[in-house]
């Protein structure tokens, strides 16, 4: 076993820490000292890992053994043992031995250069040292750098100073490569084995360049570093290229770029990848465009890192509050403005930072700073995940920073609401009967199942998408790219569509479970759940139909006679649900009355208003208790129709049911009956419309 494993495993052992660690090798003492996880987010599920572990010392302990299993020779095996216990000595130390390095100028923060200086100044490599120390601190200082370069993070030429040492001590070439891909293999599948077979040829390849001295002959221009610096983005979708191509011929944005070719980069993809790709490269622009930059040499994104993610149920999760806020603040700043260095904090409640620390001159981090009580706000949204308090949580955080409801609806629940729009595929195809003409708008496309199916069953149809949130938007532009789908995505608003196509350019309008929400969150004249809205929504659709074209509407019915109905609960917390029910909806007052404690009586549209957030559960109360699904009944509904388009429209189908799912998801739940107590079904749930514009 390796001397080093030894000692790990003494350690480990005793139960007198302290007492080990003192005769423990110096690298061992600080990996063991470490007080607090510096570790890159990406690897990691949970935070609660973090709690009761040393990752840094775990990692370093399983890069050994992949050593100690390798077939190698002596001298490569004595070398890699010695730069891997030293290579991540950066990231340990105590809080007060890190200030005290900050203050020595020891640059912990880019933990290879760190860990080398460690290595020097701890294994006395002075005025004249061996080639040995020479090696071992030249493999420390560039640990790490080939899988980098491979992610976009460094320059090929930051391989110089290796490539320089490996030639003034290992003759042949061959013996150069063999040392680095044990050395590499060692450090890529102690992070993952898998990533390892993922990207061995790769290293490979750099690895062969640096052994034959050709390490910075081939520099990476900026685009295909940041291609690089996206790949997870572009894995999901996005069109790197295309949306490249168009800021640049807009904004010259590769020119302004240049500077960072030379930079080395840290932690990006773990800080950065959930944002757009506009976004991102507004943040590369912003520090681009920095003065000091000319003096720096590594950027670093750790701090943004850090502050954005957060255990939300067991689980690692990015803070959403933060990304949308952030987003916004990105979305207003000018591209000339950046540009021209000249980016005002207009914003009271947040700004980004560019600073350099005393200590680490070469070293400018970038980072988003809130204010104190935009911190305790998104603090109090957090807890209030575990709570009723939720929704109030973020209508206060949606007043600090003036973000529009009906925009930044759902957060945690947005990729399972995506989804779960996908999964209803098959009650949307009944709407591809009544499709008109060559151009169609999905107004709230969700998923994008109902593009798919307008792509794939009318393929004569150009189809586009419309919805207001640039999270949708975005999240479909990714499906589109990689997907190879030929349909389009706008961001706009539903309530004025003429700013987004031609009147009268448009066949059929599609509005598909989601005039209930444009009822339910966006204000008109200053309230929700306000009829005008719809009334807005269907005077916007109309106005861009061509003569002949089609309104279609698949949403929420209230049904009529407005009978009362006794719920019969079957399991004992439904009627604490439907007390919580009633004091939170936010759609009108639901009137009850509690018969006993498993049965209550009360307007079967209440009732049935109710029973759609009961079935949905607890994981989406606190949406679906904002949300008022039925707002007309089948008469009113058509009278509505008529007042609000007139003449020229003319109701071709008006039909209304019970949706499919609803009795089997309640069976188990409830029980419904009139109030002589014979057993009923449930009403009627959805309405499906057919509106045509008359020449």
């Amino acid at each position: 076993m390796l001397k080093s494993l030894d000692a790990i495993a003494s350690y480990r052992r005793s139960p007198y820490a302290e007492e080990a660690l003192s005769a423990a090798p110096s690298w061992l003492k600080l990996l063991a000292s470490a007080e607090e996880p510096v570790v890159n987010l990406e690897r990691i599920a949970s935070f609660s890992e973090l709690a009761q572990s040393n990752p840094v010392l775990d990692y370093v302990e399983r890069s050994l053994r992949l050593l100690d299993a390798l077939p190698v020779s002596y001298w490569i095996k004595e070398l890699v043992e010695e730069t891997l216990a030293w290579c991540e000595t950066a990231k340990g130390g105590s809080r007060r031995e890190r200030h005290a390095w900050q203050a020595q100028g020891i640059n912990f923060r880019v933990h290879n250069i760190g860990s080398a200086q460690l290595y020097a100044r701890n294994e006395a490599v002075g005025a004249s040292p061996g080639e040995h120390a020479l090696l071992v601190h030249a493999l420390v200082e560039t640990h790490g750098l080939v899988g980098q370069e491979l992610r976009g993070e460094v320059p090929p030429q930051d391989h110089d100073p290796l490539a320089r040492a490996l030639e003034r001590s290992l003759a042949a070439p061959e013996e150069r490569e063999r040392l680095l891909l044990a050395l590499n293999y060692c450090i890529v599948a102690a992070v993952s084995p898998a990533l390892w077979a993922e990207v061995e040829s790769e290293v490979a390849a750099v690895v062969r360049r640096i052994a034959e001295g050709n390490a910075g002959e081939t520099p990476l221009r900026i685009r295909e570093r940041l291609r690089r610096l996206r790949t997870q983005s572009i894995r999901r979708g996005e069109d790197f290229d295309g949306e490249l191509d168009a800021l640049d011929a807009e904004q010259d944005l590769l020119t302004a770029l240049q500077p960072l070719e030379s930079k080395t980069f840290w932690y990006v993809e773990s800080a950065l990848k959930d944002f757009s790709l506009e976004q991102f490269l507004k943040i590369f622009a912003i520090v681009a465009s920095d003065a000091s930059l000319p003096d720096v040499k590594h950027i670093s994104f750790e701090n943004v890192m850090n502050a954005m993610y957060y255990d939300y149920k067991g689980s690692k999760k990015i803070n959403v509050y933060k990304k949308r806020i952030i987003e916004k603040y990105l979305g207003e700043l000018d591209w000339d403005r950046i540009r021209a260095g000249d980016i005002r904090h207009d914003n009271p409640h947040l700004h980004h930072r560019l600073v350099r620390k005393a200590g680490l001159q070469d070293t400018l981090f970038f980072d988003f700073e809130f204010s104190p009580a935009a911190n305790k706000l998104i603090d109090f949204c957090v807890e209030a995940e575990k709570s009723s308090l939720y929704e109030k949580a973020v209508l206060l955080l949606f007043d600090l920073f003036e973000l529009r409801r009906d925009a930044y609806d759902r957060f945690h629940n947005e990729e399972t609401y995506l989804a779960d729009m996908n999964s209803t595929a098959d009650y949307k195809k009944v709407i591809l009967d009544y499709v008109v003409g060559e151009k169609a708008l999905d107004i709230g496309p969700g998923g994008g199942v109902l593009l798919d199916l307008l792509e794939e069953k009318l393929p004569h149809v150009k189809a586009v998408g419309i919805d207001i949130s640039a999270n949708v938007i975005e999240a479909l532009t990714r499906k589109k790219h990689a997907e190879s789908r030929g349909w389009e995505v706008l961001q706009g608003d539903a309530l004025a569509l003429k700013d987004y196509v031609e009147a009268g350019s448009v066949d059929t309008v599609i509005f598909s479970s989601i005039l209930h929400e444009l009822y339910s969150y966006i204000p008109y004249n200053g309230a929700r759940f306000n009829r005008d809205t719809v009334a807005a929504a269907l005077r916007s659709a109309f106005d861009v139909l061509s003569a002949g074209g089609r309104i279609i509407i698949r949403d929420g019915i209230m049904t009529e006679p407005d009978a009362r109905r006794v719920i019969r609960f079957l399991q004992a917390d439904g009627p604490a649900w439907l007390e919580r029910y009633g004091r939170d909806f936010a759609g009108r007052k639901i009137v009850y009355e509690l018969l006993n404690d498993r049965e209550a009586v009360l307007p079967v549209n209440d009732a049935m208003e109710f029973l759609y957030t009961y079935t949905w559960g607890e994981e989406a109360y606190v949406h679906e208790v904002q949300e008022q699904f039925g707002y007309f009944t089948p008469s009113e509904y058509e009278r509505f129709i008529r007042d609000t388009l007139g003449e020229k429209a003319e109701i071709l189908v008006m039909r209304h049911y019970l949706q499919e799912g609803y009795t089997e998801a309640l069976a188990d739940k409830v029980a419904l009956f009139d109030e002589q107590g014979r057993p009923v079904p449930l009403p009627d749930s959805t309405c499906f419309i057919v509106i045509e514009r008359r020449a």
